[in-house]
């Protein structure tokens, strides 16, 4: 955190007057004296820096407050980091960490909250008060200091609670991390005066003011009014108020104190009247209704009592909604409104007293509905008893121990929520309320079902989910004679009793879900009808046939199911995950069962019976060990099928023409060799519509018998043995939407693929297709995926269809594209090519990793991509590696946050501790803050691996430290077997979390999501699910091997789809990362995922010590797949230095929506600094620590000798680092700070280079060409991190460390290569051009600045055209020769005549180059580019 220097001008002022103050010219000071600790009752050891007695002083307190006119930046509401503190301000923290800041801001609302808000306003803030007290400073001591009146706390940017005058803010924030996971004491003293903080927890010294709450809750002014339709009546100024359901007119001009003309507004009419302007006609409803006219002064005003009074006019009940609105009292005006019915307070901090408050409830004659949950209330207040007209009363979650005996008041009272509270009884006066039917008493401290409930004769529904009821009677249930709905989840439920075998005739519907049941008895519930008993224990379950509809029991270890009588009313059964070898005989005589689910169990066969039923709409029955479907005999309605992954080698032969109605058909992960016809002869009536086929044993044959289905939209056919696909017949398929061929043999794609003319995805990745197929003609065409395939050019029709979305053309080695064509690529929103480089193999050598990746990431069917991922190979200052993959489930910000800045948060924290699980927990605890207002609302689950030497240890063993959130997984192969790395942090997966989510009375619905929103406990973001949903992570490091041959990161559609052995298998059948991650991506699809999927795949090649020595050379040279690089970023200039720089390591689909200015504000922050390398002209063997060497690794730079110079990778810097928009020739600020890596500066901007897709971007200088270029080199290694600034750059651009060398004489020739002309012709999407700022925190600029449609943030500035060098066509012969005839910027030795090569034992992949010594071009041959892949939007 950036601190201010002692010497500012900012006015300090010490409230509690223990600090002498002298004014001077240049603002205020304080006088230099003693630290003094001051002791007071109540106050533990608080001191004012330089306090001391004297008259007035108040010496026995120890609060000072700081008021400043603070600068802001883009952190929404937090002062600059410039501006923050001071050395006073540090002085203070030092010591005790009991002390520490409370920031207190005005009056006023951040302007920059997000608008839809109840916390919304234009209103700007204009300054800030800095508080320095301890933990045990009340609010009374500080309104005390300060004369207020009270303070308000505000989380997460929602509710705004005034404090009670005993609350310790600071001890409030100290609690507040605490429970977010940071466990040392110093660390939370750090992050309570961290700015950031305010985004999750803030004070306010009075009450904000908000323009949209008054305009919700009460509009008032004093306006021309008319009443009445004749010209009779005279306009008059009068008071008019807007309050509730009606319009109020005063009938004396500015007063309130006459007779008031009430107007209800619901039912009725509110007009423009055309004749005047800004005025508007109220009309109430009915056959006596009255009209206003009422004439506005201005515009706004007419627009928002028209708009407020619209919403009132158009309610069919007397509704009025004030929840979320941080209210302690309700406006007084609203009890004019007599006829409301219906009154909504949730989610304030209503208060007994007031004029508006709880205890003036009862003046509602009308009164019925009334919610007054999550009000922290604390006591049930017994003034809701006297509501006599109430059916319906909500105090849920308020903290109530107690129900008042007066609750038997409420006759009328119909339905009772008390859920989320802290009962364990009932008053028996309860029992008195005849009308009661639905009483919600769930999350609750209940211990069995309460007597009193007996007596409640209307009572048909009760809920008591989430109690500590571990023993179930069955006679009790019997003796509540109209009780029909009982729901008991989440209890911890034991047993069932059924002693007396009393029949229980009136339980129609019982919920029994998560709990701990083996054995399950219900045959005495005769008229059952619906049953839930998923995610027990059930080893036998035994229910009454006689009326039974549904039955859910999946998730148990179920062998049998005993039901009689037959059920003959049952149509749905969900048996899934259970442990069933065979089906009952009862099911098949099932007359109605129209859904029957017994996937993921043991079943061998399915009965004829069963698929020849009559009624049988849906049948799943995949994930078992079926080897035979049984023959159709007749007819049958089946519309859905599921068969995947059993041991089928054939289908049915009349399938397809008994099954007429079937839509839906998945037999993959089969053995199958062909399929059965469509029907008996040419004509069928086959109305199928998605067929999955994936890995099979289908061969080209099938093609012929696919024409019969005529309406098939989707069709996966992947991972078979076809050679080629019939021409002839894929015509047919007119109606085809969505084609995968990925994984076969196919040579080409039949060109009779144009006729498909609804197709919008195809995929056909990892084939041998060699000739572009004929699909961009096609209207419709969004996503193309012809990756690892063998295609060497491409022909274009003169237009591309505007639909075309994403083109993936990575992993074709051969692939040259010319000038033109990428030109029409141009517009595409994803565009994956291969970058062609000139590295030679042998030059990759110095500095290759023992591991590489690939990912892949799949939309699905929904129009947006919420996945992604993280990889660097080459992490912090030595051989490490990071990756992670990030899942947003439904938003795609948070993950883009994520990525942008998870890498550099760990980098940064790396350096402060060693220990794994504190560095770890950190990195996620300090993203979770840094998301801001974005995580407010928003989440997401995150996964992070980090390879790394252990600490104590620095040269020894490899280990990897896995970290997660949420459902996001990480499986380790070793010995080609699955090892779990991470924690799945589900409601329905961690039994510990469910407690504790219990525990703090969170509100689970049925469907096992935190109060309906998320099924995860744990997730980075959602902070307004605080405390139940938490940022602090799983950790757990494993030692690496030799035995371990690669990682697999996924995302929760990924392994719900497929199963961490089959992972494993898949990955080590491939042996390419890119083609793995493809297959498990196109597997999960296949196998039935709709949703977004991601797949990281990293190789592993650990040697028996861990050493990370070069592995053998071999001479064999390789094929294959490349990893994915980075696009190539050149920004020229008369005044730009070369510096070595890296990014932060980011990996995603770039959009061509997004600007590059977007995407440099997204990220937020890159990574830093690489020192100046030296050492001999020749390349030195890299070596690792376990086995050294003489010479460091690194970047050799010849010229730039001194054996006492050490060469380095690089270093990063923290996310959050200062920049000076007057930088100096040494690349250092005003400051002495260190530049941000991938930030050139040219004068008045700041160009952020940020790659989103995992490289690290490195900047080389040149030899010295004069005596005063060789002092500067040397210098260099004298600045911060060893900075070095030249003229004449050469940019590399590695990604995976692979390389692309660019100098000036080069760049003409590189703009006329094929592959290459492109990245010059306009500004690559890496790049930013942003403002300077005193505290430019990339990430926070990227949260307020506006969104466009592809979820991307806009950067504060767009680039100036003055700083872009343009050379016309004319004069680049003349550029290109005064460019040679300057000196070569680096002379180094030749490269190897032969470039040798790796080749891996296991994996049929390259090692990813890096770089060498010999990299820019001197004299001898010049070096060889290898291929490379870029992601851009071009």
């Amino acid at each position: 955190m950036a601190m201010e220097d002692e010497d500012n001008n900012t006015a300090v002022v010490a409230t509690n007057t223990q600090t002498g103050i002298k004014k001077g010219d240049n603002g205020a000071c304080i006088d230099r004296q003693p630290d003094t600790v001051v002791h007071r009752a109540g106050l533990n050891q608080t001191a004012g820096r330089g306090s001391r007695s004297g008259p007035g002083a108040h010496a026995t307190t120890g609060i000072r407050v700081l008021k400043r006119n603070m600068k802001r930046n883009g952190s929404r509401g937090c002062v600059t980091r410039k501006t923050r503190f001071g050395s006073r301000e540090r002085d203070w923290l030092k010591g005790d960490t009991q002390r520490g800041c409370v920031c207190l801001y005005g009056g006023t609302v951040d302007p920059q909250l997000p608008a839809s808000g109840p916390q919304a306003t234009s209103t700007p803030q204009t300054d800030l008060q800095l508080v320095l007290c301890s933990t045990s400073t009340t609010v009374e001591e500080l309104c005390a200091q300060r004369d207020g009146k009270g303070l308000y706390a505000q989380l997460h940017g929602d509710l705004v609670r005034r404090l009670d005058p005993t609350e310790r803010p600071l001890q409030m924030v100290y609690d507040y991390l605490a429970a977010m996971g940071y466990a040392d004491p110093v660390r939370v003293q750090q992050e309570a005066a961290n700015s950031d903080l305010s985004c999750l927890i803030r004070f306010y010294s009075e009450r904000p003011g908000n323009a949209d709450q008054q305009e919700r809750t009460l509009l008032t002014g004093v306006f021309s009014v008319r009443k009445g339709k004749t010209q009779l009546h005279k306009w008059a100024e009068r008071q008019v108020i807007l309050c509730g359901t009606c319009l109020i007119v005063a009938s004396v001009k500015d007063s309130l104190t006459g007779k008031m003309h009430i107007l209800p507004l619901v039912g009725g009419k509110v007009e423009e009247v055309k004749r005047r302007q800004h005025c508007l006609m109220f009309s109430s409803a009915g056959s006596q209704a009255q009209t206003y006219f009422v004439n506005f002064d201005t515009l706004a005003d007419y627009q928002r009592w028209h708009r407020q009074a619209s919403k009132v006019v158009s309610q069919t009940v007397s509704l009025v909604d004030l929840s979320c609105y941080s209210l302690e009292t309700v406006p007084e005006y609203l009890f004019y409104s007599q006829d409301i019915t219906h009154l909504n307070l949730r989610h304030n901090f209503m208060s007994l007293q007031g004029p508006g408050g709880l205890l003036h409830l009862p003046r509602f004659s009308q009164l019925k509905s009334l919610n007054l949950s999550h009000n922290r209330l604390g006591v049930f207040p017994e003034c809701m008893c006297e509501i006599l007209t109430l059916t319906e009363l909500n105090l849920s979650c308020n903290s109530l121990h107690t129900v008042p005996v007066q609750i038997g008041n409420l006759q009328s009272l119909q339905t009772l929520s008390l859920d989320g509270n802290h009962l364990s009884s009932l008053p028996d006066e309860l029992g008195g309320l005849s009308q009661l039917n639905s009483l919600g008493l769930s999350f609750n401290n209940f211990t069995h079902i309460p007597a009193v409930l007996e007596r409640l004769s209307a009572l048909d529904k009760l809920a008591m989910a989430g109690n500590r009821v571990e023993s179930l009677e069955l006679c009790t249930l019997a003796r509540m004679s109209h009780l029909k709905n009982i729901d008991l989840r989440l209890n911890g439920l034991r047993c069932v009793k059924s002693e007396t075998r009393e029949a229980v005739n009136q339980v129609t519907q019982l919920d029994l879900r998560d709990n701990c049941l083996d054995t399950l008895d219900l045959s005495c519930i005769c008229n059952l009808e619906t049953l839930h008993c998923q995610r027990n224990q059930l080893g036998s379950l035994t229910v009454s046939g006689f009326t039974l509809r549904m039955l859910h029991a999946s998730s148990n270890r179920l062998t049998t199911v005993n039901i009689y009588p037959v059920p003959n009313q049952l149509t749905h059964m969900d048996l899934s995950q259970n442990l069933l070898e065979y089906l009952p005989d009862w099911v098949c005589d099932c007359r109605k069962i129209e859904m029957l689910d017994v996937t993921h169990n043991l079943l061998s066969e399915l009965p004829s019976r069963l698929l020849n039923s009559l009624s049988l709409r849906k049948l799943l029955a995949g994930n078992n060990h079926l080897q035979r479907v049984p023959d159709l005999l007749d007819h049958v309605p089946l519309e859905a099928l599921d068969l995947q992954h059993n041991k089928l080698v054939e289908l049915p032969e009349s399938l397809f023409y008994k099954a007429l109605n079937l839509k839906y058909l998945n037999v993959s992960a089969n053995a199958l060799e062909s399929i059965p016809p469509s029907s008996q002869s040419e004509e069928s009536l086959s109305t199928l519509q998605e067929l999955y086929l994936t890995r099979n044993n289908l061969n080209e044959n099938c093609g012929a018998l696919l024409v019969g289905h005529q309406n098939l939209r989707v069709l996966h056919i992947a991972y078979n043995q076809l050679l080629s696909f019939p021409a002839s017949k894929l015509s047919k398929l007119e109606l085809l939407e969505e084609l995968n061929l990925s994984g076969n043999k196919l040579k080409t794609i039949p060109s009779t693929v144009s006729s498909c003319k609804r197709l919008h995805t195809l995929i056909a990745h990892s084939n041998h297709i060699t000739v572009f197929p004929e699909i961009l003609n096609l209207p419709e065409i969004k996503l193309v995926d012809l990756s690892c395939n063998e295609l060497t050019e491409i022909q274009l029709p003169d237009s591309l269809p505007a639909t075309l979305q994403e083109l993936d053309l990575t992993g074709n080695n051969s692939l040259m594209l010319e000038h033109k064509t990428l030109n029409l690529f141009s517009h595409i929103t994803t565009l994956k090519l291969d970058q062609k480089s000139t590295t030679s193999a042998g030059d990759s050598l110095s500095t290759s990793t023992p591991w590489n990746h690939s990912y892949s990431e799949m939309s699905g069917q929904r129009n947006k991509l919420c996945v992604s991922v993280l990889a660097v190979d080459r992490f912090g200052d030595s051989m490490e590696a990071c990756y992670g993959i990030f899942d947003g489930d439904r938003n795609e910000e948070v993950p883009r946050l994520l990525q942008c800045t998870m890498g550099d948060v760990l980098c940064e924290e790396v350096q402060h501790s060693s220990i794994d699980n504190v560095y770890m927990s950190n990195t996620f605890l300090t993203s979770h803050r840094k998301l801001g207002m974005a995580g407010q609302k928003l989440g997401a689950s995150a996964l992070l691996c980090y390879i790394h030497h252990e600490p104590s240890e620095p040269g020894g063993y490899l280990s990897l430290t896995v970290a997660n959130v949420g459902t996001c997984q990480a499986v380790l192969c070793r010995n080609s077997r699955p090892v779990p790395l991470s924690k799945v942090y589900s409601l329905e997966n961690c039994t510990e979390e469910m407690e504790r989510v219990k525990l703090s009375k969170a509100i689970i619905t049925e469907d096992n999501k935190v109060s309906g929103v998320t099924c995860c406990s744990r997730l980075l973001g959602c902070s307004y699910l605080s405390p139940w949903v938490l940022p602090k992570p799983w950790v757990h490091t494993e030692p690496l091997c030799s035995q371990d041959e690669f990682l697999i990161l996924g995302n929760r559609a990924l392994f719900e789809r497929v199963s961490y052995q089959e992972a494993v298998c898949t990955v080590q059948a491939v042996r390419d990362p890119r083609a793995a991650a493809k297959k498990l991506c196109s597997l999960a699809q296949s196998y039935g995922c709709k949703d977004n999927i991601g797949a990281l795949v990293v190789s592993l090649h650990i040697s028996e010590d861990s050493c990370t020595c070069d592995p053998p050379v071999s001479t064999t040279e390789t094929r294959g797949p490349l990893p994915a690089p980075l696009p190539v970023s050149v920004t020229p200039g008369s005044n730009d230095t070369a510096m070595l720089s890296s990014s932060s390591g980011i990996v995603s689909e770039f959009n061509s929506e997004t600007s590059a200015s977007e995407v440099g504000s997204e990220a937020g922050s890159t990574a830093s600094d690489e020192h100046p390398s030296s050492g001999p002209g020749s390349r030195p063997e890299r070596r690792c620590s376990v086995h050294p060497a003489t010479a460091l690794c690194g970047i050799m730079v010849p010229g730039s000798a001194g054996p006492g110079t050490h060469p380095g990778l690089f270093q990063r810097q923290p996310s959050c680092a200062t920049f000076s928009s007057n930088q100096s020739d040494n690349g250092l600020d005003s400051d002495d700070e260190a530049p941000l890596e991938g930030v050139i500066s040219n004068g008045s901007k700041l160009e952020v280079e940020v790659d989103i897709h995992c490289c690290a971007f490195q900047l080389r200088s040149g030899a010295p060409e004069s005596p005063k270029d060789l002092d500067l080199e040397k210098r260099g290694s004298d600045y911060p991190n060893g900075k070095m600034r030249r003229q004449n750059t050469v940019v590399v651009s590695a990604t995976n460390g692979c390389l692309l060398a660019v100098c000036g004489r080069e760049i003409a020739d590189l703009k006329k290569s094929p592959s290459t002309s492109s990245l010059f012709g306009k500004k690559l999407c890496n790049g930013s051009v942003v403002a300077p700022e005193d505290s430019h925190n990339l990430i926070e600029v990227a949260l307020e600045a506006p969104k466009k449609k592809s979820g991307y943030f806009t950067a504060p500035a767009q680039q100036d055209p003055e700083d872009q060098l343009i050379v016309p066509p004319c004069l680049e012969q003349e550029v290109r020769e005064q460019l040679r005839g300057q000196s070569p910027l680096v002379s180094g030795p030749c490269a190897p005549s032969t470039p040798p090569s790796l080749k891996d034992p296991v994996w049929d992949h390259p090692h990813p180059p890096a770089f060498a010594p010999n990299l820019v071009p001197g004299p001898g041959p010049t070096p060889i580019l290898q291929q490379e892949v870029y992601d851009t939007a071009l």
